[in-house]
C-alpha cells in the first residue's frame, strides 16, 4: 500500500499541513513546524514560506477518516 499524504486532524494547529507531513515522514510535528518556520524567517524563504503554507492548505486534502490519519 503507498503512503499517501494528507492535512493531519489530530496534529493540527492552524491547517494541519505541518501535522501531516509529520505523520507521512513519521516525525515529530513540533520538529516540521521548527523547520517550517526557521526556513521562512531565518533562509530568506519569508513570504515564500507563508505562500508555500497556503498553497499546501488549500491543495493536500485533509483526513476524513481515522484510517488516513495515523
Amino acid at each position: 500500500m503507498s503512503k499517501k499524504l494528507y492535512r493531519s486532524q489530530n496534529g493540527k494547529m492552524l491547517s494541519g499541513v505541518c501535522g501531516g507531513i509529520a505523520e507521512y515522514f513519521d516525525v515529530d510535528p513540533t520538529i516540521v513546524r521548527l523547520i517550517w518556520v526557521i526556513g521562512s524567517l531565518f533562509l530568506g524563504f519569508g513570504f515564500g514560506g507563508l505562500l508555500a503554507y497556503l498553497v499546501c492548505a488549500l491543495v493536500i486534502p485533509a483526513a476524513n477518516s481515522g484510517s488516513e490519519d495515523i
